[in-house]
């Protein structure tokens, strides 16, 4: 789990609790139900507008999903996992990869292409578009999220007008100023919050993801075309760690 999505949306949430708190904790005051339905309900129908439904059924849930966890095994780990299956298969023949164990369920697709003798190019090719076709959802998840950080804030500005003109069209019944008040502040509100914590931070998590995948992907199909090829391990590792920033790879040549 990504610990730090968690703990900074918990952190975001404790700082507003804490305002209302030393303000008084008359959390009642900072609900409105017309700010609510001005935020949430034209954020999601502008949303609608600017992606198909489909791309919203799929990319809210699965952007959730990615920001709140991290992947299975690092770059660095991939490394030496190949490596390890790379001197498996020289020593035992590409049948073994067959039963070889590996975390990350990319590559143990990879290996099971070996084990039944595909050629390079097929694997290469069904790899990239399996790499390339998951990029894509996680793009359009980090795009939905962006979408709504966008616009969250430009509804909380019409909801503000509408409160001032009801609060303006009324300023002879004082009572109705307060409600009509809280909605243009309110709204206003909503839309900050929805924007900055929670919607553009998303996106920008899912960006970072996204290019995380790309590299752990691509060097996995580096891998198992190296392997399919019949390199050496020491050959395959040495490729791979190109992937790798520099502190990184003086780390592993340490290690070695």
């Amino acid at each position: 789990m990504d610990l730090a999505t968690g703990v900074g949306l918990l952190s975001g949430v404790g700082v507003l609790v804490g305002l209302i708190m030393l303000d008084g904790g008359n959390f009642k005051a900072y609900y409105d139900i017309h700010a609510v339905i001005v935020i949430f309900g034209g954020a999601t129908a502008a949303t609608m507008i600017r992606f198909p439904f489909s791309v919203i059924l799929h990319g809210i849930p699965m952007g959730m999903r990615f920001a709140f966890t991290m992947r299975s095994i690092h770059p660095r780990e991939l490394i030496d996992e190949i490596t390890r299956v790379a001197d498996l298969a020289r020593k035992s023949g590409p049948v073994a990869l067959e039963t070889a164990e590996v975390s990350d369920t990319f590559l143990a697709q990879g290996l099971r292409y070996i084990a039944d003798g595909y050629d390079k190019d097929f694997i290469r090719d069904t790899m990239e578009r399996d790499r390339d076709n998951f990029l894509q959802r996680l793009d359009e998840g980090s795009k939905v999220y962006r979408a709504i950080g966008d616009c969250a804030p430009a509804w909380g500005m019409i909801g503000t007008i509408l409160g001032m003109v009801t609060m303006f069209a009324n300023m002879s019944d004082p009572s109705k100023l307060g409600p009509a008040m809280a909605t243009a502040l309110l709204a206003t509100l909503y839309g900050a919050v929805v924007a900055n914590m929670i919607a553009m931070p998303i996106a920008d998590k899912l960006h970072i993801k996204l290019e995380e995948e790309e590299i752990s992907r691509t060097l996995i199909i580096d891998g198992v075309l190296q392997m399919r090829d019949a390199k050496s391990p020491t050959l395959v590792r040495e490729m791979l760690l190109a992937y790798l920033p520099d502190h990184h790879r003086a780390e592993m040549a340490d290690a070695t």
